[in-house]
């Protein structure tokens, strides 16, 4: 990544965490590539697991993807079995998915080298960094309790 033109630009809080964001998920998405993952399937994967059998639009919704990139993201975690659609016991004009054992064992890899690959990131850091970090980072992204937050 290139550096930015002026040393002002440089110093603006923002900047830097646009260049840290784009490191993470640089590190991150080769971490799931590895896996023969990308990270909007690891992300609905993980959904997938905490929210359980969801309605389809309701998984969109959690995890603010436009309905049409979710259904080709469905469609390649279905084609691959790691998920499976059924008609939603709830509401039978509706698909629930759902996570397979399969999923559930991909998700477990992925993870593991999403965990990984954020080590990576934040190993400049103390343990005591990491906190402090982790904490400054929620209180100025917003993503405190209640607060709905995006993977892009």
């Amino acid at each position: 990544m290139a550096e930015a033109p002026l040393p002002a630009i440089r110093s603006l809080p923002s900047w830097l965490l646009g260049r840290a964001a784009a490191r993470g998920r640089a590190l991150v998405a080769d971490a799931l590539a590895a896996e023969g993952m990308k990270m909007w399937h690891h992300v609905a994967l993980s959904a997938l697991r905490d929210l359980g059998p969801v309605a389809q639009a309701d998984l969109g919704r959690g995890i603010a993807l436009d309905p049409k990139d979710l259904v080709g993201v469905l469609n390649d975690l279905q084609a691959a079995g790691l998920v499976v659609r059924a008609p939603d016991p709830k509401d039978r004009r509706k698909n629930a998915v759902s996570l397979t054992e399969d999923g559930g064992r991909l998700l477990e890899r992925c993870e593991k080298a999403a965990r990984e690959a954020n080590e990576t990131l934040l190993a400049p850091l103390s343990a005591a960094e990491r906190e402090q970090f982790m904490d400054l980072l929620t209180r100025v992204s917003g993503a405190g309790a209640g607060t709905r937050t995006t993977c892009d």
